[in-house]
């Protein structure tokens, strides 16, 4: 569809069932894209509203889709998750959601393969150990993951592997 050609409210409407249908999206991302169509900001209600009410968007379902997903595959610490759902408008309540979803067992795993990913480029028991071991801790807190488990493992890395 050219970008003159100006959609209609329920073109507009069957074009975000189908996108919802295919993948988990929240209100704001919805309506962003609404917007970009071109429509006005009580189109965009009356649509948003309806895909609501439809079940094709469920701010609590993406949150908690989002957070599984970006620790699983993204290998994302808690910390960046809360942020970029924060940054898609959704509730604290939907936010909690959401990082409650996490496995800890799948949380554990992703910083275990981030620490591990990480610590191959470092050396960690070399004659600037000291300065890699912070290298990584930054590392790890900047992947969203809470300083008190990102220092057990750099710890962990640094010890050598039991037999």
């Amino acid at each position: 569809m050219s970008s003159n050609t100006p959609i209609t409210p329920e073109a507009a409407k069957i074009r975000m069932a189908d996108l919802c249908a295919r993948s988990e999206q929240c209100e704001a991302d919805i309506r962003q894209k609404l917007y970009r169509l071109g429509l006005t900001s009580s189109q965009v209600q009356q649509i948003v509203t309806e895909l609501i009410e439809e079940k094709f968007i469920d701010n609590a379902r993406f949150a908690r889709s989002f957070a599984r997903d970006k620790c699983r595959f993204s290998c994302w610490g808690r910390h960046k998750i809360r942020l970029a759902l924060a940054a898609k408008r959704l509730t604290p309540q939907d936010i909690a959601q959401g990082l409650h979803a996490i496995e800890e067992a799948d949380y554990l795993n992703a910083l275990k393969r981030t620490t591990m990913a990480k610590a191959r480029s470092l050396d960690l028991n070399g004659p600037d150990a000291r300065e890699e071991r912070m290298k990584l801790f930054r590392h790890l807190l900047s992947r969203g993951f809470e300083s008190e488990i990102a220092s057990k493992a750099v710890k962990e890395a640094c010890s050598p592997p039991k037999p």
